[in-house]
């Protein structure tokens, strides 16, 4: 049976937003990460959205980008986005089904260039055999394809259906779907899914109108499923990532009323679930139809391909004349001091408590010293400081003499929205640092 896991505490802490200018708070919206940016696209707030952004970790800042032209998205609800070699790829979540095998519902957008593209090549065109829109599915990215399951179409209910997308042809291939697939995790819609290491693992969700907590694995050596150990409850409305040898869940509910703030850990080595503890005065929220991703190498895994850094996301204009959270090229060095002596009275809620507001504004800009050293913070949170000592080189970002920002970030886990959500506020981000 899975058990709480005292031995790896996980801090939470709420990022403030420091710029009038973000998405509203949202959910059922899609994310993904790419070099050191987070993208959102669309989702619902009191109404299906429209909009798609960038936030820069480095920077701490929003960027609206277009979401506009023949090529763009309309409003989307319950779809997928993922990252693969400075594209983004979103399928599905449209309002209706009048999408056939003739049109799919997919659309690309190109980072470098910072607008949508059209994807239709000579093979495309030529396909009859593509996916229609639907809603509530997963999507990962294995190698050079994505992988997507399941999903609820409008009028044939919920889906087994298990395609490929090649990303050099982009042609589609259908791996499994029909009824007569009895070995996998069926008909699914509002479950959670990732990648590791030419696998799919593949969580609960919606069989019909019934919540699951079964566990699946499709090997793409055999391309077959295999059931796994059970582990979280009932869970839809979740999300799932991978970081180091092992996938995160965190989040949904049994019900859409019910959501949990559960953080889950199943290793892919010992094949064992875990729930994770949290620090004293770490509250993570209660969330369902949110997202969550990773960023820094931990979350990178050999099932993601290596991002070229075409788009790296600083400007030159966000690198000068303001304070920036951490330095943009941060890698760890020997620790200088026992760890036994770091104080970790910032996280103290009585502490917190009798701190007037400019007193905990100046806590979460500037670095901590400790023991007359200077430690950076992760992204103005005080977590990194009793984890890890950063050294950290903003000029060597300049200069370019490190293409992919990505390892040189601290390990982070982002999740963004989600319901409850609060209307007319900026988007709710938190972010989760694990103790290792």
């Amino acid at each position: 049976m899975p058990g709480m896991s005292q031995n790896n505490p996980c801090l939470w802490k709420q990022l403030p937003l420091r710029s009038s200018l973000s998405p509203c708070d949202r959910y059922k919206h899609a994310c993904c990460s790419y070099n050191a940016n987070v993208y959102v696209l669309g989702g619902r707030e009191n109404s299906c959205l429209r909009d798609f952004w960038k936030y820069n970790v480095v920077s701490d800042e929003w960027t609206e980008l277009t979401c506009s032209g023949e090529a763009a998205p309309e409003e989307l609800e319950g779809h997928s986005m993922v990252a693969h070699k400075g594209f983004l790829y979103v399928f599905g979540g449209l309002l209706d089904s009048a999408y056939t095998t003739c049109r799919c519902a997919l659309w690309v957008f190109d980072i470098a260039k910072q607008k949508w593209v059209q994807w239709q090549g000579k093979r495309s065109l030529l396909q009859t055999q593509m996916p229609t829109n639907r809603k509530g599915h997963s999507a990962v990215v294995l190698g050079s394809a994505m992988l997507m399951y399941g999903g609820f179409i409008d009028m044939k209910g919920t889906s087994q259906d298990f395609w490929s997308l090649d990303f050099n042809t982009m042609s589609w291939s259908l791996l499994s779907g029909s009824q007569q697939d009895s070995l996998g995790p069926g008909p699914r819609h509002s479950h959670s899914a990732v990648a590791y290491q030419g696998c799919v693992y593949l969580f609960g969700g919606l069989k019909g109108l019934r919540e699951q907590r079964d566990f699946w694995k499709w090997n793409s050596s055999n391309q077959s499923w295999s059931s796994l150990k059970y582990g979280p409850p009932k869970l839809m409305g979740h999300s799932a990532v991978t970081y180091k040898d092992s996938m995160l869940l965190f989040g949904g509910g049994e019900t859409q009323d019910s959501p949990k703030n559960c953080l889950w850990r199943y290793s892919f080595i010992t094949q064992t679930w875990v729930q994770l503890a949290t620090l004293p005065g770490s509250n993570p929220p209660d969330k369902i139809h949110h997202c969550c991703t990773g960023l820094g190498p931990s979350y990178k895994t050999s099932s993601t391909s290596k991002s070229f850094c075409s788009d790296s996301g600083l400007e030159p204009r966000l690198l000068g004349g303001k304070f920036k959270p951490f330095k943009n090229k941060c890698f760890p060095v020997p620790l200088t001091y026992p760890e036994s002596d770091i104080e970790l009275e910032t996280f103290t809620p009585d502490r917190e408590a009798n701190r007037s507001s400019s007193e905990l504004e100046t806590s979460r800009e500037a670095l901590i010293e400790i023991d007359g050293q200077r430690i950076g913070s992760c992204l103005t949170f005080e977590n990194k400081a009793f984890m890890k000592q950063w050294s950290c080189s903003e000029e060597e970002v300049l200069e370019g003499k490190d293409g992919d920002i990505t390892q040189h970030l601290p390990d982070l886990l982002l999740v963004l929205g989600g319901k409850p959500c609060t209307r007319t506020s900026p988007i709710s981000m938190w972010q989760v640092t694990l103790i290792d």
